[in-house]
């Protein structure tokens, strides 16, 4: 018998994480952020911190032993960052909110008071006007880069914010008010456009808050009463009528009907429900109507947990967003001694200042960072709310960064490659034994204690057969092999070769036969167990039982779009039998299969995978292989709106059961790999094509104002085309 969930090996402890919604800045720079970073991580129980003022978050991972959230958020607080109210998807600025608004009216009004400025000038109309124009143009247009450069000099750093004020003035100052004007427009532009192209990859939080019904009709005393969902408690009933969205996970009690489910896990097809089968919060009834039956309150359902993954997913930086973000203020420092130099070498050589001062606010401007900084997150943001709208749940940037270098993919076997809905298809009696429907109960006595797969099979056939159980006690489980528990005045013992060989290590009796028939049964593609029962030190073979799990639909052409896409390596890890194993790995196209392997082996294994290949992938079903997962460089668990472990242990969360989404998984992350590349390309090539015209050849400042924003909205704009990834 493979692993039991009751001898499961203790997962890794994680760090708990906490997302806080503060207010977002209209500039552009970040890298005030830093210096809060720094002074958040060093504070005992934080292990890391993540600021980000273009998102409004903060993002911090900690001991929940020794520092709470309250303690975080007074600590966030006492650096002078205003905290908003509600959570990170209502108190941050999604890109479509007032704030937006505000910046759009400022940007327009900016792009007024320089079109009257230009205008005066050109018709010759009184300089007051001209200068009122300009004015505006100035005030609106570097109103959000002004607050943000001093915020970010209240924290003893500089950023590009800073950079576009001081070229601005420094045009102002040489009788070139337009070039400043113009230059603040278009930052002021681009900045908006920039935070919109955020908001799209954000409005994915928003779309799941909007899936989640404010109330239940429960029925209490024979009637349905509408009750806030938050006044549900776990075993009330509650009706769902066809057209509804269900408000709450449950359990189906009565009646039947398709639920659409694609909001949640991704799957194209309406699922049917019955009695007993479970639902999720935020699905569509379609049919008929439902009595649902609650197991989780509206703050443990899958819809809120998504939402708080989606919300700390979107606040974790990747890896080229963090060496871009520590870049940030050593390359501002650079670009103003570059600036600096471009005035004095010029004057040391008897240049005229106005134009050497103009060729350096020219320089600043075509030096600054602004595409690089907002390339990363423009692409990465959108990936993650595109994997979201699949059913693919992402756990952070990095994640996304991960899943573009995997080169070898673990897969689990049970619930992952199969259903996992196995099913007890052989009792044998061993001669002179119990009857068939005695050794049936026996074993469900003792496997009853057990949440393994093959024991929930062998629960539900004696049900089926309606069989008189016996109670069984002192349950004892062993990892990867098998079960016991004392019924009767004997003991009976459950499971595979290897158990029978270790923990039953006297003689017993009808034990060749009994391998025997366990290695003709796993010839047939069969998982089977041996019963033993143990009476006065005396142990002898009662029968064996026999199991099939069917292949999940696709689970060959899923292989074969892994190796389309580069995989190298494809291997199967799982607790089952040789014989079986193989068969299945067979029957998929896998490279490499590994039978018989306890949860630690497993770890073993992809430790070893990856001193051999760059990136390894685990995809398991969250629960047994929740150490593996852990250990990938990528953990991909399998189902996860009804897995509580998935949720906690993977990297990436397939809502459904759909094995289609791991090519996508995959596929995506090199798409975002390739919009990366090519939004650093345009960004640092635009910066070296304006930085070498001007040293060689001199270009305008509104050349290079243009260059420079729109350079800025074209990787903006790029990274969006991500969110229509399929």
């Amino acid at each position: 018998m493979s692993s039991d969930a009751s001898a499961r090996p203790e997962e890794p402890a994680r760090p708990s994480v906490c997302v806080i919604p503060v207010a977002r800045r209209g500039g552009r720079g970040d890298a005030g952020a830093r210096s809060i970073e720094r002074a958040l991580a060093g504070t005992p129980g934080v292990h890391d911190a993540d600021v980000s003022f273009r998102t409004g978050t903060v993002r911090i991972s900690y001991d929940a032993e020794a520092v709470t959230e309250d303690a975080l958020e007074r600590l966030v607080r006492d650096h002078d960052v205003p905290v908003t109210d509600g959570p990170a998807s209502e108190g941050a600025d999604a890109g479509t909110g007032t704030d937006l608004r505000r910046e759009v009216v400022f940007t327009a009004l900016a792009l007024v008071g320089m079109g009257v400025g230009l205008a005066t000038g050109w018709l010759d109309g009184p300089r007051a006007l001209a200068w009122l124009g300009y004015g505006a143009a100035y005030a609106f247009g570097g109103w959000y880069g002004l607050r943000g450069a001093v915020e970010t000099l209240r924290h003893r750093a500089v950023d590009i914010d800073l950079l576009m004020i001081v070229a601005a003035l420094g045009a102002l100052s040489i009788g070139a008010p337009f070039e400043g004007a113009m230059l603040l427009f278009l930052f002021s532009l681009s900045n908006t456009l920039q935070h919109y192209a955020i908001g799209r990859s954000r409005r994915a939080i928003e779309s799941l808050v909007e899936m989640r019904p404010e109330s239940a009709r429960v029925i209490r005393d024979g009637s349905e009463t509408a009750v806030p969902i938050d006044e549900v408690a776990v075993g009330d009933v509650f009706v769902v009528r066809p057209g509804d969205r269900v408000p709450l996970d449950g359990v189906v009690v009565a009646g039947e009907s398709a639920v659409d489910q694609a909001s949640l896990t991704g799957e194209s097809m309406p699922v049917a429900k019955g009695p007993g089968d479970e639902v999720f919060a935020g699905t569509i009834n379609e049919g008929g109507s439902l009595e649902i039956e609650t197991t989780r309150r509206a703050h443990e359902s899958a819809i809120t947990r998504l939402i708080h993954m989606v919300e700390r997913a979107q606040s974790e930086k990747a890896p080229t967003q963090r060496l871009i973000d520590r870049l940030e203020q050593p390359y501002v420092l650079g670009v103003f001694g570059l600036t600096v130099a471009a005035v004095a070498v010029p004057l040391s050589l008897g240049s005229e200042f106005t134009g050497a001062f103009y060729r350096a606010m020219t320089l600043m401007v075509a030096a600054s960072p602004c595409a690089v900084i907002i390339s990363t997150p423009a692409a990465v943001l959108s990936a993650i709310a595109s994997g979201g709208r699949q059913g693919v749940l992402f756990k952070g940037g990095e994640h996304v960064e991960a899943a573009a270098t995997v080169d070898a993919v673990a897969f689990d076997k049970t619930g992952t490659l199969t259903r996992g809905d196995t099913e007890l298809t052989d009792v044998l009696v061993r001669d002179g034994a119990e009857g068939e429907s005695d050794l049936l109960a026996l074993a469900a006595a003792v496997q009853g204690r057990s949440e393994h797969h093959l024991a929930r099979a062998t629960v539900r056939a004696a049900e089926d057969r309606a069989l008189d159980v016996p109670e069984a006690r002192d349950f004892r489980a062993v990892a990867g092999k098998g079960v016991r528990a004392a019924v009767g005045d004997g003991t009976v013992h459950i499971g595979n070769r290897s158990y029978v060989e270790t923990v039953l290590d006297g003689t017993v009796e009808g034990l060749d036969r009994g391998l025997e028939r366990l290695a003709a049964l796993e010839s047939e593609g069969k998982t089977s167990v041996l019963v033993v029962r143990e009476t006065d030190g005396t142990a002898r073979v009662l029968g064996w039982l026999a199991y099939t799990d069917t292949l999940r639909p696709g689970a060959a052409e899923m292989v074969a779009d892994l190796r389309s896409l580069g995989v190298e390596r494809i291997l199967m890890l799982t607790g089952d039998n040789e014989r079986v194993a193989r068969r299945i790995g067979e029957a998929v196209g896998i490279d490499e299969v590994r039978a018989e392997l306890l949860p630690e082996e497993k770890v073993a294994t992809v430790e070893e995978l990856a001193t051999r290949y760059d990136t390894v992938a685990m995809v398991g079903d969250g629960v047994n292989d929740a150490p593996a997962l852990a250990t990938a460089d990528l953990g991909i668990a399998m189902g996860g709106a009804g897995t509580d472990v998935a949720l906690e242990t993977a990297d990436v969360v397939l809502m459904g059961d759909d094995l289609g989404k791991i090519p996508y998984v995959l596929g995506l992350g090199r798409r975002t790999r390739r919009t990366l590349t090519v939004n650093l390309a345009v960004a640092f090539g635009a910066i070296a094509l304006m930085v070498g015209a001007i040293l060689l050849r001199g270009i305008p400042l509104p050349l290079a104002v243009v260059g420079h924003e729109g350079s800025t909205v074209l990787v903006s704009l790029n990274g969006l085309r991500l969110l229509a990834y399929r």
